[in-house]
């Protein structure tokens, strides 16, 4: 029995993993493709998201902005995106990945939605701890941000 819980929790783990695996891939076609962008969306969409996929779900929000015509929607999405990463790092400020996607979504927003408070806090938190990123989609995310 003791076994089948522990198969059972590698199993659940792979699953996250490759989750994560597809969301990573998919944030980095969501700002050239609504389509992928909606599909993220919805994903997240009534869920009690906390921690990461809070600021995944924040994220893809953010682009969203970029997507939709409507300049009250684009303002609306943005500021529930800029709330759901905030409130992401709040909660596990120490978790890179939720830095990164705050630092990403920082860095390409405009000047005049005033969202750049954090851009060097957090460069510096990932500039520092690159070297520790397993997870090569990830890592590889973060030095592309990084170079540019």
């Amino acid at each position: 029995m003791k076994w089948m819980i522990s198969f059972f929790i590698f199993c659940f783990s792979m699953l996250q993993s490759q989750d994560y695996d597809i969301i990573r891939k998919n944030y980095q076609k969501a700002v050239s493709d609504k389509k992928v962008c909606r599909e993220m969306l919805n994903h997240f969409e009534n869920k009690n998201n906390d921690g990461l996929d809070l600021a995944y779900q924040g994220a893809f929000q953010a682009i969203w902005a970029k997507h939709t015509s409507n300049p009250f929607e684009k303002l609306t999405t943005f500021k529930k995106g800029k709330r759901n990463l905030d409130k992401a790092v709040k909660q596990y400020p120490d978790l890179l990945e939720t830095r990164f996607l705050r630092y990403s979504i920082q860095k390409e927003s405009p000047a005049f939605l005033g969202y750049k408070a954090n851009i060097n806090e957090d460069k510096m938190l990932l500039n520092r701890n690159l070297k520790y990123v397993e997870d090569l989609i990830l890592k590889q995310m973060i030095q592309n941000i990084l170079k540019s």
